[in-house]
């Protein structure tokens, strides 16, 4: 079961958070982001919850956090700047709490543009989780000149983002990288939400920054 922390610091107040922790030693700390706010995305969104689960399983302590003016997270809905800086508090949280360990950055949609964006700048996060990352409709032009490791998974009938769209995404990447088609999956993979779990768990099992 996840363990409820105290409120983090935010930039905007207070932000609500869960720690997944790991079965085992941490080997890695896990910054997870949900999908967008205005459509009902939250740290409990199936995809976000079984993907925190199956990172856990692997050896992950895993946040899972509320954006700004989500369930009891202070502030108010920023279009995505704001939601940029509780990331970064959300990031600093757990380079504080687990100093030594790589930190992931992962997230889901539009979680994933926000996981990702930051992740590729930030010298604390070694590697990027893309998550049905919605390519068209933000700017992802600092992950693609990113070289640091970058795992993207998406579903093969995602009806918002095609994707042969997240295809010529992927293929602008710089190695390392991975990409994983769910079969059938559509943009919130529903009734497929654990694969993507089971996707990760594959992925990422004996991965480490330091072997790069």
């Amino acid at each position: 079961m996840a363990d409820r922390l105290p409120r983090i610091p935010g930039p905007a107040g207070p932000l609500e958070a869960l720690i997944d922790p790991p079965v085992g030693a941490p080997r890695a700390a896990v910054v997870f982001a949900h999908p967008l706010p205005t459509e009902g995305g939250t740290m409990h969104t199936k995809v976000v919850y079984q993907s925190a689960k199956a990172l856990a399983r692997i050896g992950c302590v895993v946040m899972r956090f509320n954006f700004r003016g989500v369930g009891s997270s202070a502030g108010a809905w920023d279009d995505g700047r704001g939601e940029q800086d509780d990331y970064r508090a959300a990031v600093a949280y757990m380079a504080a709490q687990y100093p030594g360990l790589d930190i992931w950055a992962a997230g889901f949609s539009f979680g994933s543009y926000i996981a990702a964006t930051v992740g590729a700048d930030d010298d604390r996060i070694c590697a990027l989780i893309a998550i049905a990352p919605p390519v068209d409709r933000y700017e992802f032009a600092s992950v693609t000149l990113s070289r640091k490791p970058t795992f993207v998974v998406h579903g093969g009938r995602d009806e918002l983002i095609p994707i042969g769209l997240v295809r010529r995404f992927y293929a602008q990447l710089h190695e390392p990288k991975e990409l994983v088609e769910i079969d059938g999956a559509n943009h919130l993979f529903d009734g497929q939400a654990a694969e993507v779990g089971d996707a990760l768990a594959d992925l990422l099992e004996d991965f480490s920054c330091t072997k790069q």
